[in-house]
């Protein structure tokens, strides 16, 4: 069984991995680091949960802390060495610890700037210096507007969660990123998806690079039970809440379609008497730090959450994902019911599909490859006769918000032009739930106990 340190990595950082909890290396770990380490381009394909924030951490703390450039100390100034891109604010956070976590033994620092909060303490990090820096697009092009960040010394750039970055729209922000980096630097672009558009921001940005793809593309999680329960459009928030409650769910992570169904859900759900909050990319940044750390610590119960603002959402042992509406974009699926069942940890992922989502849930047992199982609820039968309507679209969808209120954009709203990541689906489908791809079988609901940014 392979070692970290087998992978090349220095003591220090086997010691800071260690003390984290992590003895084994996970399979993109095993094949991602040497290849980091060896120092040329990349080009990654990782199902979240996988290990992929480490799989490229540690081997950039590795080839810092041994370059001619290494700092000889901590308290050194030093230009950024390594820029990591992340799409949301969240994961950009999480990237940061992980690599503090890991870079605790070297003398190397790090830091992160996103939008959403002042930038005063942001100017004053980087006039001190960092290592490496992790930061969403808008605010570093920022940084760089004002003069106040220095790219010119840029060893390493990573792109992490590439095919969420182009849904998002920041295919401009990162073409102006790439033009003020030097142009000898290595590349790493990591991705859960692999899309056309994925192949042709690699083929432009990588060169000669080695590919890693340690999943079925577009796979999901074989340890994630998956489940789908069909429902009338108006019984869908009470279904919910009967889950909650017989199954005695206690962490539950929560998708809707829009930032209203968002907080609308989360009204209905404090009146049922679930303890409740939303996260979204129309809270302040301290209201969705607040929010995902009670989600954390387990004294909320439900997070309800947009696909966008939920990038970054790395809970260990979460049991519990539920679809409260099906995502428009089939591939989103796969990296929702990715926040169950990491680590190798077993997790449950429900889908409450009403009849306007038929076509939705075809496309995405299409790209997953498999049927779903559906289960009706008694009590939740849902209406034979009942006609589809049209589904609202993503909630940024023609508003023309810059990404000040955004999971990963810049402060102060000043950039527009996002745009949704495909065109409107065809029309539903129509008719009875059970006559949709899968079969489905009436169960009795018997109480038991449960085991266990663009804007968004």
């Amino acid at each position: 069984m392979t070692t970290f340190s087998e992978l090349g990595l220095s003591e220090c950082i086997v010691r800071a991995v260690s003390e984290h909890g992590y003895t084994t290396p996970t399979p993109i770990q095993q094949q991602a680091i040497p290849a980091v380490i060896k120092g040329g381009d990349l080009l990654a394909g990782a199902q979240t949960g996988t290990g992929k924030t480490a799989g490229f951490t540690l081997p950039i703390l590795e080839r810092l802390s041994k370059g001619a450039n290494a700092p000889k100390n901590k308290t050194d100034r030093r230009p950024i060495r390594a820029l990591v891109l992340t799409p949301t604010r969240e994961l950009a956070a999480q990237v940061e610890e992980s690599v503090s976590t890991y870079g605790k033994h070297t003398n190397l620092n790090s830091g992160v700037i996103f939008g959403g909060v002042g930038i005063n303490p942001q100017i004053k990090l980087l006039k001190n210096g960092v290592d490496i820096l992790v930061a969403t697009p808008g605010r570093l092009l920022d940084h760089k507007q004002q003069g106040t960040i220095d790219l010119s010394h840029i060893e390493i750039l990573v792109l992490d969660e590439a095919d969420r970055m182009l849904d998002m729209g920041f295919i401009h922000d990162i073409k102006k990123v790439l033009a003020v980096l030097p142009a000898k630097r290595q590349n790493l672009l990591f991705s859960a998806t692999f899309s056309d558009e994925i192949k042709t921001l690699a083929d432009r940005l990588l060169n000669n690079p080695a590919m890693i793809e340690v999943a079925r593309r577009n796979s999901t999680v074989e340890v994630i039970a998956q489940k789908v329960h069909p429902v009338d459009r108006d019984k869908k928030h009470p279904l919910l809440a009967h889950l909650i409650k017989t199954h005695s769910w206690n962490q539950v992570l929560v998708f809707t379609r829009t930032k209203h169904g968002a907080n609308k859900l989360v009204e209905q759900l404090i009146n049922d008497g679930i303890n409740s909050m939303a996260i979204h990319g129309n809270k302040s940044q301290s209201a969705r730090t607040k929010a995902l750390a009670e989600f954390k610590d387990g004294s909320l119960t439900v997070l309800v959450a947009t696909d966008i603002a939920a990038r970054g959402i790395d809970i260990d042992q979460l049991p519990h994902v539920v679809n409260f509406d099906l995502p428009n974009v089939p591939e989103d699926y796969v990296h929702r019911i990715g926040r169950t069942g990491r680590a190798g940890a077993t997790g449950e992922a429900v889908s409450l599909v009403c009849v306007d989502e038929f076509k939705l849930l075809a496309d995405i047992e299409k790209l997953i490859k498999r049927q779903l199982p559906q289960e009706i609820i008694d009590g939740f039968i849902p209406d034979p006769h009942a006609k589809a309507q049209p589904i609202q679209l993503r909630s940024f969808q023609g508003q023309g918000q810059g990404r000040g209120n955004s999971g990963g954009g810049a402060g102060g709203g000043n950039r527009s032009g996002n745009r949704p990541s495909r065109p409107a689906q065809a029309a539903p489908r129509e008719g009875n739930p059970a006559r949709s791809p899968v079969k489905a079988t009436v169960k009795q609901s018997t109480p038991r106990r449960s085991g266990g940014r663009g804007s968004a």
